[in-house]
């Protein structure tokens, strides 16, 4: 069995992407070198041959995806898995973090004008971001961060695949710039949160 076939039935069997040191330890003949070989290799035949699906960069790993012009025939059965969609609150709440993370819950209602407990918290359990840390500020405060689930959510290779900083609203564009007002910041030029995932009761969003 050659490697291409190897890594063909490792991408074939796999719900999510694989990098190549991954794929590598489906057998001992495999390193690094030898998948991004055969990835190449697949990549270039299943073009060639006009298959429905592609191999494609999501996520920093690769998978097998159907291409998008097959999408309607695949939304008539029950079982093929079908993207879990995510409200406008919840949308504009990522979109925040992944363009000013790690950012807090207070920085994040800052901008939002309204409470964001319950929707931070629908993100953490749909794997979309996670606590990368603590905040200096009183409380010290969870902040948060997007994930590799963000990624392969949304088809990006990795962050810089986001849409470019000039593109954005003044208030997601400057990732170095304070959100709060000094007046609502302590000494240090922290936010004060006293949450934290012990999440009061959700808001209502998500």
């Amino acid at each position: 069995m050659n490697a291409e076939q190897i890594v063909e039935a490792v991408l074939f069997a796999s719900d999510a992407p694989l990098r190549p040191d991954e794929i590598a330890r489906a057998d001992e003949s495999l390193d690094e070198d030898r998948v991004e070989v055969a990835l190449e290799w697949l990549r270039r035949h299943y073009l060639e041959s006009d298959r429905a699906f592609d191999l494609v960069e999501i996520a920093e790993g690769y998978q097998l995806q159907t291409r998008p012009e097959y999408a309607p025939y695949l939304e008539r059965f029950d079982t093929v898995p079908k993207p879990s969609r995510l409200s406008g609150p919840a949308l504009e709440t990522l979109a925040i973090i992944a363009y000013r993370q790690p950012l807090g819950r207070l920085e994040v209602e800052y901008i939002r004008g309204v409470g964001s407990s319950g929707v931070i918290r629908t993100l953490v359990d749909r794997g979309l971001i996670e606590v990368v840390g603590r905040g200096e500020g009183l409380g010290r405060p969870l902040l948060y961060g997007t994930t590799l689930r963000f990624l392969e959510h949304f088809g990006f290779r990795s962050m810089e695949d986001l849409p470019r900083p000039e593109e954005l609203p003044i208030v997601l564009r400057d990732r170095n710039s304070p959100i709060l007002p000094e007046d609502e910041e302590d000494g240090n030029g922290n936010a004060p949160d006293q949450e934290e995932l012990e999440l009061e009761d959700a808001d209502g969003e998500g």
